[in-house]
């Protein structure tokens, strides 16, 4: 392990920026001040309130690209931490404070393997980029969605995409994300009949109604899954009806569901199957259908190669390819053609109160992104 930490130091300058979605607090200023001297040119694609950063370094191909979040989620009762969430503070070797973990510590590692890669690599081949927003941990409507836009507008193209999200579990490196399912949600509004609950032949119960037909929802198998992606899940997240009162029967209940599915169905496949069912109960219902994301996979390729490479290389670990978890940017991303791997620290302390990381963990984060630069963008051309 090395004596000093740089990304230590800059991931505790990032963490003391109190940027709560979607605001950024400086952090991409930050990262610009670091890395324009080294040649990136700096690209500010903003929208509405959210800050978004596109940093390359090179004007040729291939584009090995880091990608990541400066916001955080808010960080619940401040009395209920041990130290302030946004001063942070190490204890018995670990970095505490919101964003050490999700995700400014891999933002840390990211710049300062670009740092130590281009210094010892200045004639390197292709191009780095840093791919950078405000807008993860809120609605993600005008983050990373409109850097891809801008891009593919002009035909500039990610080869390969490094997501510093959270991704080991045990140990750092013991898992990668090669893709994530798809997320789908849907309000659920049900109509029936305001009464008195002394009289209910004068009305009708929508609570009645909805509830056999989430309760099929909920037993359907949707698929299997497949080799890669664990079979679909269906979740009611709420259930919402009534007056506050007991004497009345209420006019509508409110479901919001979510699917999170695999690449053995489509959205479309999802939405056919749901109607179908509420069809059949005979429900007069309304739905708003939202989606989040598209399921994707990066199942084998150059980046893959190289990031299980340097993990063994820098920690011995055998790693563990996986889909499971929720969305993550990636999925903005992968659909333009890139390998997209999700690569970062353990995630047993994210969204928690007393979020933390390993500083050990930080250095060697930045080893092993050092090494897939070097892996990918120090071949012969």
């Amino acid at each position: 392990m090395p004596t000093t930490y740089p990304t230590l130091d800059l991931a505790i300058d990032l963490v003391s920026r109190p940027s709560v979605t979607p605001d950024d607090k400086g952090c991409q200023a930050l990262l610009c001040q670091r890395l324009v001297p080294l040649g990136f040119k700096a690209e500010y694609i903003n929208a509405g309130e959210v800050e978004n950063l596109w940093l390359r370094k090179g004007t040729e191909g291939p584009v090995l690209c880091f990608a990541g979040h400066t916001d955080v989620v808010p960080t619940g009762p401040l009395e209920a931490w041990d130290s302030h969430p946004f001063e942070p503070e190490i204890r018995d070797g670990l970095l505490y404070g919101r964003g050490t973990a999700d995700m400014k510590g891999s933002i840390a590692a990211f710049v300062v393997a670009c740092e130590e890669f281009v210094e010892a690599h200045p004639e390197h081949t292709g191009s780095i980029a840093l791919l950078i927003t405000s807008d993860e941990e809120g609605p993600a409507t005008n983050g990373t969605v409109k850097v891809i836009e801008t891009l593919e507008a002009r035909n500039e193209k990610i080869d390969w995409c490094l997501v510093g999200e959270p991704s080991s579990k045990d140990q750092l490196g013991d898992i990668i994300k090669n893709g994530r399912r798809g997320s789908l949600n849907a309000k659920l509004i049900v109509s029936g009949k305001q009464g008195h609950v002394a009289y209910p032949h004068l009305a009708e119960n929508p609570i009645h109604k909805i509830a056999p037909a989430l309760a099929e929802l909920a037993a359907t198998e949707w698929d299997q899954g497949n080799d890669f992606f664990p079979a679909t899940t269906f979740q009611v997240s709420n259930l919402n009806s009534g007056t506050g009162v007991t004497n009345v029967i209420p006019g509508t209940a409110e479901a919001l569901i979510n699917f999170r599915f695999s690449t053995e169905l489509t959205e479309q496949e999802i939405r056919q199957r749901t109607e179908g069912i509420l069809n059949n109960h005979g429900l007069n219902y309304q739905i708003e259908w939202k989606l989040s994301g598209q399921p994707f996979l990066t199942a084998a390729g150059e980046l893959v190669a190289a990031s299980v490479s340097a993990i063994k290389a820098v920690t011995g670990l055998d790693t563990e390819l996986s889909t499971s978890g929720g969305t993550s940017d990636g999925r903005f991303i992968a659909p333009t053609g890139a390998q997209v791997l999700e690569l970062g620290p353990r995630n047993n302390t994210i969204h928690q109160i007393n979020e933390c990381v390993s500083a050990d963990d930080l250095s060697t984060l930045t080893i092993i992104y050092r090494k897939i630069l070097e892996g990918l963008l120090t071949k012969a051309i």
